[in-house]
């Protein structure tokens, strides 16, 4: 029978709850029931958990369905009860269908039991399917081993535990949450601590006389996830609309005309090409004067913000633009409104380090002190402590202690800087050279040909990946969030990604391993290459180069001035897409080159020209 505080299964419930009736009723469950509702929260529960088979009631069905969240707790017998798993398996389902909000509490268990259903809950599915059919005890597995892969809260228990109490006061806090988010489609899947900002800004947008909107605060402060928080929960009510990622580094890769013929032709869903610097148009300008929405995310020149059209955008339009430079935003529009993206408190800040050091949602039991140095020493960055907690993860404690120590001298100016860099030097020598290759070559480029590349040039390149992966340090991005009238998203594939910091921070420790640019190991701006190719400096040092073909002239033309690069493994040349073309001379005397730098190169692995 189903119990709550109201009358009605047909009602919409804040809380499903879920637990074994004979482990936890008298002593958790019952707490944290009582903590739900005097918070003004409707619970729901099956009340007598009655063993009449496996067939969930209709009633109780109808209960997990109209609920916003669902709170598991599973205990060492939960497994044993049938009803606990008809209820997990119709919870679960209504997850993977409709994206059902379930929160898993590990109540005196070891979570690794549940999703490799080990210890007593092995004992217990035995039993089960010593009297059942198997395909009716196969969906109750899968969803039991399911649920151990979420984060939720793991409560150890003993005496170095913390008291039961503050887990629920975590719990309900979390919940509330929660629900203050139901209908919105999470930007991140770690997405902790930015409701208070998302909201404080859709007020601003709800202003008639408010069309520009700056997002201002430093590296990893979590500008553009807040971005694309807000950004989603409004953008269908816009006639046409646009994300662009990444405005900085786009410009740099194919100029700022290249990018506004593309962003005003998806705006505009139709081709456009504006010959001059402003746009100059009457139609055009008529145009963009409809109701849009634009998120312009990491600006660093406000003549990028003018460049793009912004000031033709009508009354009913908004614009949002993100960037470390609060003279920027000023610049562009947006003066008086402008919100400092602040860092996370201690309790978010905590929740979020955890999540990524212990895959749950709160600090494992003798580490609960050590978690509080790290997210202190963050100072509420999201992806200093996303950085941090990956690398922690499954680590002893020794290297906790260690780190720790090597950490609280640094100057606090430098603390953010430290953590990430911190990471770095943790690797092994091949993973920290896929790590300064990514950064200065393949940021935004295909996986699956990053992949090829480097495993030219290192042995178990894949598996160095697959390690920056998990630590935070890149990223693999599928889609990038551009909307238009005609292209709500674009899928190109798996493609290597990284926080501006990670790759500023690349960059950097590549310039400072020498003052002598010809002593750098990797080569990408245009200026140093040109110096170094033009001069012949200590180019021994030299392991990679990457440059745009087309504003190099004439003087890479000529292999000779790669003879005194012996450690040189890999060439990038970038064409232009008109280049490419059988008929280009340019193009054909490249290729007629091909062999001749090959033959001078010992070391050369890779020499890649290719065009987007």
């Amino acid at each position: 029978m189903a119990s709550s505080s109201s009358s009605s299964t047909l009602m919409m419930h804040h809380v499903f709850l879920s637990f074994r009736g004979e482990d936890t009723r008298l002593n958790f469950t019952s707490h944290l029931l009582e903590a739900l509702k005097s918070e003004g929260l409707d619970v729901i529960f099956d009340e007598e958990k009655l063993e009449k088979g496996e067939q969930l009631s209709q009633a109780l069905s109808r209960a997990i369905a109209v609920s916003n969240i669902s709170i598991i707790v599973l205990s060492a017998d939960y497994a044993s009860s049938k009803s606990c798993l008809v209820e997990l398996s119709d919870i679960m389902i209504r997850k993977r269908s409709h994206g059902h909000a379930v929160i898993p509490i590990f109540y005196h268990v070891d979570p690794s039991n549940v999703r490799k259903i080990g210890g007593s809950f092995e004992t217990s599915f035995e039993e089960h399917e010593s009297k059942q059919p198997t395909d009716t005890v196969q969906p109750w597995k899968f969803a039991f081993a399911e649920i151990g892969t979420l984060k939720g809260w793991h409560i150890e228990g003993g005496k170095f535990d913390r008291p039961e109490t503050e887990y629920i006061k975590d719990v309900v806090e979390y919940v509330i949450k929660k629900l203050t988010n139901i209908g919105f489609e999470s930007a991140s899947e770690e997405l902790v601590g930015i409701e208070y900002q998302k909201n404080a800004i859709l007020k601003l947008i709800k202003q008639k006389d408010c069309r520009v909107i700056g997002l201002w605060g430093m590296g990893g402060q979590g500008k553009t996830t807040l971005a694309e928080a807000v950004y989603k929960k409004f953008y269908s009510e816009f006639e046409s609309r646009w994300f662009l990622q990444n405005v900085r580094e786009e410009i740099k890769k194919q100029g700022k005309e290249s990018l506004r013929k593309e962003f005003l032709s998806k705006l505009l869903d139709s081709n456009v090409d504006i010959g001059t610097p402003s746009i100059g148009s009457t139609l055009t300008q008529e145009r963009l004067n409809k109701k849009k929405v634009l998120v312009l995310d990491d600006v660093d020149d406000s003549d990028q913000i003018d460049y793009m059209g912004v000031q033709y955008f009508g009354s009913g339009s908004k614009t949002i633009i993100t960037s470390r430079d609060r003279q920027v935003l000023e610049s562009g529009g947006a003066d008086g409104t402008i919100h400092e993206v602040k860092g996370l408190n201690e309790i978010d800040s905590l929740q979020l380090f955890s999540t990524f050091a212990f895959k749950q949602l709160n600090p494992a039991v003798g580490f609960q002190d050590l978690s509080r140095r790290f997210v202190k020493y963050a100072q509420g960055n999201p992806l200093a402590l996303k950085v941090l907690g990956s690398d922690l993860n499954k680590r002893s404690k020794s290297y906790w202690e260690s780190k720790v120590e090597k950490l609280k001298d640094c100057p606090p100016e430098k603390k953010i800087s430290e953590a990430l860099k911190s990471s770095y030097d943790g690797l092994d020598l091949v993973e920290q050279n896929i790590f300064l290759d990514i950064a200065c070559f393949f940021k935004g480029e295909p996986m699956e040909r990053t992949k090829l590349i480097l495993s030219g040039c290192y042995k178990g390149a894949e598996c160095g990946i697959n390690k920056l992966v998990d630590k935070c340090l890149i990223n693999v991005s599928t889609s990038y969030w551009r909307y238009s009238t005609i292209w709500t998203s674009g899928i190109f594939g798996d493609a290597i990604s990284m926080h501006d910091t990670l790759e500023e921070m690349g960059k950097d420790i590549v310039c400072q391993e020498s003052k002598t640019l010809g002593k750098c190991s990797r080569l990408w701006n245009l200026k140093h290459v040109k110096e170094v190719l033009k001069y012949n400096k200590e180019t021994d040092r030299i392991q990679g180069i990457k440059v745009d073909m087309s504003r190099m002239g004439n003087l890479l033309f000529q292999p000779s001035v790669f003879e005194s690069m012996i450690n040189l493994r890999c060439i990038f040349f970038y064409c232009p897409r008109s280049w490419l073309m059988k008929e280009d001379e340019d193009y054909k005397k490249l290729n007629t080159y091909q062999d001749d730098i090959i033959s001078l190169l010992d070391e050369l692995r890779i020499l890649f020209i290719y065009g987007k």
